[in-house]
């Protein structure tokens, strides 16, 4: 072992989220639940290629009334 070595250090955050684990061990897995509910989805591509196709091209500036009119 060096002599410049220090010891490992933990912030009281890393010290609170390790026993708040070694508590509830149940916690992880009810976190993957809760993100596969919203986040973890299987994707219909062909759906999203038709929305893509679908969109209409917006103007830069939607506040401004343009005329049709040239001058």
């Amino acid at each position: 072992m060096s002599i410049f070595r220090r010891p490992d250090y933990q912030s009281e955050t890393t010290q609170f989220i390790t026993q708040l684990k070694a508590d509830k061990p149940q916690l992880e897995a009810q976190q993957r639940a809760g993100r596969a509910l919203l986040w973890d989805k299987a994707v219909d591509r062909d759906l999203w290629q038709d929305l893509r196709a679908g969109r209409v091209a917006q103007k830069p500036y939607v506040y401004y009334a343009y005329s049709d009119k040239k001058q």
